[in-house]
């Protein structure tokens, strides 16, 4: 039986997901932002994927690449702050591996979601200058994709690498908590800022749980 792989069915069912998620938890991201930020990250995303999500009800791209294309530059274009250009930079990251995958295996097998997520945090890194430990988004993608690059190797299908690296999203955001804020707004509050989770990973390991879902969901 051949590997299932990811196509761009199931980047529009993550993406729509997104939206609706973004917007189910835009209060409680904008209160853990309002903690140790200016208190906007969840209206920022639910803003930027509402537009997204509707560009793709009116004209979803028929390509894997084309779809994050889309995501990245409506994020750039509509989301406010940091994280417009946070994650517009790590999606067209991501398009351009996800093309490339597409390609080669004519979708996501287990290694394209490997070098999706290694891509989207390249662009986060290259973008904001942060480093595992500084307690941003980064810290949520780095622990995905390293999961994500240990699954494909040791043989897991892409619904199993995405599952893995939800799961380590998710410990990654959670690892902030007790940090100590070394990049972005709430590196102003210094030691004041331990005690909290960051939002942009919080809502990183929310946008990677629901890549996930929808790869265990997409047919």
């Amino acid at each position: 039986m051949s590997e299932k792989v990811l196509g761009n069915e199931w980047a529009v069912a993550w993406i729509q997901a997104c939206a609706r998620i973004t917007s189910d938890e835009r209060a409680a991201l904008n209160d853990l932002d309002r903690a140790i930020g200016d208190g906007d990250h969840g209206e920022n995303l639910d803003r930027g994927f509402s537009a997204v999500a509707a560009k793709l009800d009116s004209a979803a791209p028929a390509q894997l690449g084309e779809t994050f294309k889309l995501v990245a530059t409506t994020l750039m274009s509509t989301v406010g702050g940091a994280a417009g250009p946070l994650y517009g930079t790590a999606f067209l990251r991501a398009g351009k591996a996800a093309g490339e995958a597409d390609n080669r295996a004519g979708g996501l097998d287990a290694t394209g979601v490997a070098e999706l997520l290694e891509a989207g945090l390249a662009g986060l890194v290259a973008r904001g200058k942060a480093e595992p430990g500084d307690k941003t988004m980064v810290d949520a993608w780095d622990a995905a994709a390293t999961a994500a690059r240990a699954a494909a190797e040791s043989g897991s299908d892409p619904v199993a690498v995405w599952a893995e690296a939800s799961a380590a999203a998710e410990a990654g955001a959670r690892a902030t908590e007790p940090m100590v804020a070394r990049k972005g707004r709430a590196s102003y509050l210094g030691e004041r800022s331990a005690g909290h989770r960051d939002p942009g990973a919080q809502s990183s390991a929310m946008l990677l749980a629901a890549a996930a879902a929808a790869a265990r969901d997409t047919p």
